[in-house]
């Protein structure tokens, strides 16, 4: 007579219950959770490890052995396979440091003409020269697996970030008088007609864009043809007429332009921008420049042209990384900044301010002539 089989005893609360159910009904999780949650409650309804499995669909060793696991591990851990371990990994820690290292490291110093390394470049060294280095693991390294510690380490050798080093020892003075400057700015214009009324000060933001290349067409365009050509034809060929400079300005508190376009740019082309802005402005307005530290802007040509002008008249307010903080029209020594709150925003508004009169120089640029003619452009509506 065939003994009787033996009843595996489950302790199940109403909470694990529950779970349980929960899970059988799941549509996201995974099959294996489902079908042993459904086994765990069939067998909690009708402790037959034989009719579970014929209600299942699956034999009875999987019922038996699923409720072994259950009743070892506990009703919910049972659910999920058991942690292996896997095969022995076969690159040593000491070897993915070595890699590691190596990749922050420049290929010009093993003798690469590369500046940065790739995946395929850093696999192949390492293939050739880490078992000699005492990292035989390394004899049959993949790409793909040097992809892997890369990523793994948060090391990428292959891209580069800029940053910009600080060079200038009264970078924050500096930076806090330029700011100063854009916040007077901010506070005029907030004025109910600030910026229409006749300014006591005007404010320019300055600077220029050399090596422009002017080209001309070497042949005529063609104009749109109904139904036949659509748009403007333009001949591929074009003649080089060399590079020119644009030198321009922008009026912060009128939006106004002010720009040029010369063969050159140094001391005298910079003394004609001066001398369009003395035209520009009634005599008793104070005109403050914002610039850079341009060789043109500090020469002794442009300070004898300022020297000669009415006290008070101009004032040069130098970007952070210069050699002089600000000379005035008479060329005496820079004053302290007047006091006042420059926050991180007004200095990304300024950015932003910059960014979006920048293209509308280049394309003034590409309006103007090359013979030297002073243009000065009206601010446009938006």
């Amino acid at each position: 007579m065939v003994a009787a089989r033996g009843i595996i005893a489950l302790s199940v609360d109403a909470d694990q219950r529950r779970a349980l159910v929960e899970i059988s009904r799941s549509r996201t999780e995974p099959a294996n959770r489902v079908e042993r949650a459904r086994i765990i409650l069939g067998y909690l309804e009708e402790p037959s490890a034989y009719a579970v499995a014929r209600a299942m669909g699956v034999s009875q060793q999987t019922v038996t052995r699923c409720l072994e696991r259950t009743a070892e591990l506990g009703v919910l851990t049972a659910l999920d396979d058991r942690a292996r371990t896997g095969r022995d990994a076969t690159i040593t820690v000491e070897a993915r440091t070595w890699l590691i290292g190596l990749a922050c490291a420049k290929p010009t110093q093993f003798g690469y003409p590369h500046e940065l390394w790739t995946t395929r470049l850093l696999a192949a060294h390492a293939r050739d020269h880490g078992p000699r280095a005492g990292h035989p693991s390394l004899a049959k390294l993949a790409q793909g697996t040097v992809c892997k510690i890369l990523a793994a380490h948060e090391v990428k050798p292959h891209k580069v970030r800029y940053y910009l080093e600080r060079r200038d020892p009264e970078f924050e003075p500096k930076m806090a008088e330029v700011l100063c400057v854009y916040r007077e700015v901010e506070m005029r214009r907030a004025v109910p007609g600030g910026a229409a009324q006749e300014p006591a000060v005007a404010v320019i933001s300055y600077d220029e864009k050399p090596g422009i290349q002017a080209i001309g067409a070497v042949a005529p365009d063609l104009r749109p043809v109904p139904g036949t050509h659509p748009t403007i034809s333009r001949d591929h060929e074009y003649k080089r007429h060399g590079t020119v400079t644009l030198m321009a300005g922008i009026d912060l508190l009128t939006g106004q332009v002010h720009a040029f376009v010369k063969d050159r740019h140094r001391s005298r082309e910079f003394i004609e921008f001066l001398n369009m802005l003395d035209a520009a402005y009634p005599t008793g307005t104070a005109i403050k420049i914002i610039l850079d530290n341009h060789s043109a802007h500090v020469s002794q040509e442009t300070k004898a042209w300022l020297a000669a002008r009415p006290e008070g008249r101009f004032q040069f307010v130098f970007t952070p990384n210069t050699a002089l903080g600000s000379i005035s029209s008479r060329g005496s020594s820079p004053k302290p900044p007047a006091p006042c709150f420059a926050t991180s925003a007004s200095a990304q508004n300024t950015s932003s301010n910059n960014a979006s009169w920048s293209s509308s120089m280049i394309s003034t640029a590409t309006r103007s002539s090359t013979d030297g003619t002073i243009k000065s452009i009206p601010p446009h509506d938006p």
